[in-house]
């Protein structure tokens, strides 16, 4: 599976069959961790037995089960943390989808208490990741029209694939509420007001790149 098919075959899934990540796959997902660290400057860890960060009340209540490993995304409070946790957490998931896995964003439905390690002193949770082999694949979002999210006028080939794939990216409770302009090569993005708005446009804005091509334009 390539980036592209990862796009469009990755929606978001809540139910998994409990089987543990083979040792080939938490190699790889452990490394990518490793890297969207580096990155983009946050703590971002693969958590291989996460169950128990998923038995709880509002586990249960995001509808959630089976859950065998997550990814924990955490960093130093400054203005742009979640945005940079949300570009760490759109690669990660890729990623594992490419492995042939499913995920889904968990900002709330998971047990605080629970998560281990904890972040490192003086770090904030932002939200952890459910990753593992799904019980079912998921199902496409309904996605808002481009006119509501982008200058749709006169798009150039490259932005409409950026802009396509900016609305395959999961958005806290589906809400995609973000913007996208542009002027020439300068591509501006910003968060609309909203439940994890800063998140989800880190997510977007990778998405946004793996479709238009980081060669093609510049952000603003």
């Amino acid at each position: 599976m390539d980036l592209y098919e990862a796009i469009r075959a990755r929606h978001s899934v809540r139910k998994y069959t409990g089987e543990k990540l083979s040792a080939q796959a938490a190699s790889a997902l452990h490394e990518e961790a490793r890297a969207c660290s580096l990155r983009h400057g946050v703590d971002a860890r693969l958590i291989e037995d996460g169950a128990a960060a998923f038995d709880g009340f509002w586990a249960h209540y995001g509808k959630f089960s089976g859950v065998p490993s997550y990814f924990l995304l955490a960093g130093k409070p400054a203005p742009d943390l979640f945005e940079r946790a949300g570009r760490a957490g759109a690669r990660l998931v890729l990623a594992a989808q490419m492995l042939g896995l499913n995920t889904c964003f968990a900002a709330l439905s998971y047990k605080k208490s629970a998560v281990r390690p904890l972040p490192e002193q003086g770090e904030k949770t932002i939200c952890v990741i459910a990753v593992g082999v799904g019980a079912e694949q998921g199902k496409p979002h309904r996605s808002k029209p481009l006119h509501k999210v982008c200058d749709a006028e006169n798009m150039p080939d490259w932005f409409r694939r950026g802009m396509e794939c900016a609305l395959l990216a999961p958005t806290a409770m589906n809400q995609q509420k973000f913007y996208f302009s542009r002027s020439g090569s300068t591509v501006t993005a910003r968060a609309g007001i909203g439940f994890y708005t800063k998140l989800d446009l880190g997510i977007v804005k990778h998405f946004f790149e793996c479709g238009a091509g980081a060669e093609n334009f510049t952000w603003g």
